[in-house]
């Protein structure tokens, strides 16, 4: 399962990556696009920080400058690759609570999917929108990932 995760972040950073790229080479981003991926940070922020229990830094859909993408991409991808690396149990039972305050408990897999799959659904409405302003997005297609 480590193997499986580590391949899935992987993506997701090449993913991201891609985005911050071309986001970083236009002279003026979509509105909704600097939304939405700084939502994809914050989440995954949020996530990580829940599963080490940490207190998190950023809110659900706190906006960042592009120029700052980069840096919280990079640690938000770093510490999911230590917590996939240091774990010998994706079973185990992770109790959070939510921006409501509500407690919850899911697997540690459960979670770290979570995170992947959060990810590609707000990155699938960034391309929506990039068409709608007029502009090609990357291919970011896991199997041309994996070409």
């Amino acid at each position: 399962m480590q193997a499986l995760f580590n391949q899935l972040f992987d993506y997701n950073f090449y993913c991201n990556k891609k985005l911050i790229e071309q986001c970083t080479g236009m002279e003026k981003v979509p509105e909704k696009c600097i939304v939405l991926f700084g939502h994809i940070l914050n989440a995954h922020h949020i996530w990580n920080h829940r599963i080490v229990g940490k207190p998190y830094e950023f809110g659900a859909w706190q906006e960042h400058s592009v120029d700052d993408w980069g840096d919280i991409h990079y640690e938000n991808q770093r510490t999911s690759f230590e917590i996939i690396t240091n774990t010998d149990d994706f079973t185990k039972r992770i109790d959070y609570e939510n921006n409501e305050g509500r407690m919850f408990a899911n697997e540690l897999k459960d979670i770290l999917f979570h995170i992947i799959n959060h990810s590609t659904h707000h990155r699938g409405q960034m391309l929506s929108d990039f068409r709608t302003n007029g502009l090609e997005p990357e291919p970011l297609d896991y199997i041309f990932y994996k070409r």
